[in-house]
């Protein structure tokens, strides 16, 4: 969760951060006395895949970002939608089971201990494996047969349907798109994530909403935050500093 206005991390689950100082730490390391743009992933790089991907002519678009936790990107009407200080698209902690498995943000039965790395592999029987590499192999054992990785991908792909479904009744986006591991989970289990959408979606906002993968691909959030750079000084050139 990052403060829009300073760069200020708010809250970083994964990671243990608590009010870090992210943009000004940024700034003295690089010795510069101009202000530092601080972003949120997902959402810069929903604002990449709008300027220059996949979603490029789109004016409604959810980017979803998994790692060991999940997010989102949201455009809405052709514009960024950050919310009061910069904090919204923490779709991931949206509560799906009520007192379901603790997250590492203190609550419980958030969206990603079901959909993020940690729940994935957990539920594969494989809590000791971490990373992508580790959920690669999962989705590859699935393809190859493992029954019990199988049900895991099956399991987890039926909760991002649940949680897109819910996302899509929300905002009703033209077009929802899957980046970093949510991309590996979609692949791997598109059938039963649009099986749930299809069953729980509004048909008025189900009728015209896509779902894909990333153009840009990994680079998109290095673009996303070289587009978030340049924006105050597209937006006012003379008074960019």
């Amino acid at each position: 969760m990052v403060r829009r206005d300073d760069g200020l991390v708010r809250l970083g689950p994964t990671t243990g951060w608590v009010d870090e100082p992210i943009g000004a730490a940024l700034g003295a390391e690089l010795g510069i006395d101009v202000p530092v743009t601080v972003g949120n992933v997902a959402d810069v790089a929903a604002f990449a895949e709008h300027a220059r991907g996949t979603a490029a002519g789109c004016d409604n678009v959810i980017y979803l970002y998994g790692d060991v936790g999940v997010g989102a990107g949201i455009i809405a009407g052709g514009r960024r939608l950050t919310g009061h200080g910069g904090y919204s698209g923490e779709v991931g902690h949206m509560v799906v089971v009520r007192d379901g498995a603790r997250c590492e943000c203190g609550s419980r039965g958030c969206w990603e201990t079901q959909i993020g790395e940690h729940g994935l592999l957990r539920a594969a029987g494989r809590s000791d494996a971490r990373g992508r590499d580790a959920l690669l192999a999962l989705f590859d054992a699935a393809d190859r047969g493992d029954a019990r990785a199988q049900t895991a991908v099956r399991q987890a792909g039926d909760w991002l349907g649940f949680g897109v479904a819910n996302l899509v009744n929300i905002f009703s986006p033209e077009m929802v798109l899957f980046g970093g591991t949510m991309r590996d989970l979609y692949l791997a289990s598109a059938a039963q994530v649009r099986s749930r959408l299809n069953s729980m979606a509004l048909s008025a906002c189900l009728e015209h909403v896509r779902l894909r993968t990333p153009k840009l691909g990994e680079d998109a959030p290095l673009i996303g935050a070289a587009e978030l750079a340049f924006e105050r000084l597209l937006a006012d050139p003379l008074d960019a500093g």
